[in-house]
């Protein structure tokens, strides 16, 4: 018998880690029916990974866009519901920490319909962030945890999540070395009028930093002051903070350089290529790591904790001369005598959970 298994999707960074568990699961022979939440609109926030990553095309789009975090997840409750009860799926895989994978856990859990939650077990251990909420709430109703990292293992354990806890890797890596081979990085760098190793990349998008004018200012002084001081800022700005900017009445020196968001494929050679990353995002500051570029983190905490011990990552808060005086630091600092460290296993995390849900099933 054939096992159906459905994949919510809604987000870019969830798009990226279907596209390589969705390409296994079919290789196993599983039937997989993708729901696209519709939680990403922007076409460079989410139709454009369809092409690119030959993700299959959604089998559901259920357009939700945007709202509220309550009005946007019971929107996405009540349509996922429809869809499970129609598809009866013998396993629902949900991803990350938006309001897509909570609706996904939630409705498939209510159901009584298995979970499987990859990249399970991360904590900020900051409550006021949308994005903990999600994903605490997610592992606690999952039956298949598929964590990255030992660190993510270890939160599980201490919020008494044992059985069903599976360390796989990332599978962000996976993907990651897969379009590095492909993407043609003297291309994209031209098109941007960008030289390597002589840019800060930066992206700027979670709540703390759009929804708090304080903070989206100070990042936006610090990135005014580095620029004055000749260093070259590239910023490919997501469409949240493009609106806050011009809500909050934030101007940025027209030597920053901003474009619209890059897709996929863009974003790994800008990544591979960046000096330094300024980035709020959880994915970014492991992309960068995957290719040895430091990350400054305009935030008070980071769910990649490894990577600040080890040195490579920076948290700096919400200060515009400390986040201009540690992507200085890191500008001048030569990382390549660092120690590297194999935390988000060898590329093989999609294998490994598709062999782990194989034997479940």
């Amino acid at each position: 018998m054939v096992r159906r298994i459905i994949s919510i999707v809604g987000a870019r960074p969830q798009f990226m880690k279907a596209a390589v568990v969705s390409e296994e699961l079919r290789k196993a022979g599983f039937k997989e029916i993708l729901v696209h939440t519709g939680q990403h609109y922007d076409f460079n926030m989410s139709d454009v990974f369809f092409q690119e990553l030959n993700l299959p095309d959604p089998d559901y789009y259920l357009g939700v866009g945007s709202g509220s975090h309550g009005e946007q997840t019971g929107k996405m409750l009540s349509e996922i519901e429809k869809v499970l009860l129609k598809e009866n799926p013998d396993l629902v895989i949900v991803y990350g920490d938006t309001n897509s994978t909570l609706a996904g856990a939630l409705a498939a859990a209510k159901l009584h319909i298995p979970v499987a939650h990859v990249e399970a077990g991360l904590r900020s251990f900051n409550r006021e962030m949308p994005e903990e909420i999600n994903r605490v709430l997610t592992d606690h109703v999952s039956s298949l945890l598929f964590a990255p990292t030992e660190a993510a293992v270890k939160n599980l354990e201490q919020e008494g999540i044992k059985d069903g806890v599976y360390r796989v890797g990332d599978v962000m890596f996976d993907l990651a070395l897969k379009v590095s081979e492909i993407v043609n990085d003297e291309e994209v760098l031209s098109k941007y009028g960008l030289e390597p190793k002589n840019y800060l990349l930066v992206t700027v998008h979670r709540a703390e930093n759009t929804d708090k004018r304080e903070n989206l200012s100070e990042i936006a002084k610090a990135l005014n002051f580095l620029v004055s001081q000749g260093m070259n800022v590239f910023f490919p700005i997501h469409p949240r903070t493009k609106n806050a900017l011009n809500l909050h009445r934030i101007e940025l020196e027209d030597k920053v350089k901003v474009v619209p968001a890059v897709s996929y494929m863009e974003m790994i050679a800008l990544e591979k290529n960046a000096r330094v990353i300024l980035t709020d995002s959880g994915g970014v500051q492991k992309e960068g790591y995957f290719f040895r570029v430091p990350c400054v983190i305009p935030r008070n905490e980071t769910e990649w904790v490894e990577l600040v011990d080890a040195g490579w990552n920076v948290l700096a808060g919400h200060d515009a001369e400390v986040i201009a005086n540690l992507v200085t630091n890191l500008w001048k600092d030569e990382f390549s005598r660092k120690k590297w460290y194999p935390f988000y296993g060898n590329g093989n995390s999609a294998v490994l959970i598709t062999k782990i849900i194989k034997n479940e099933l």
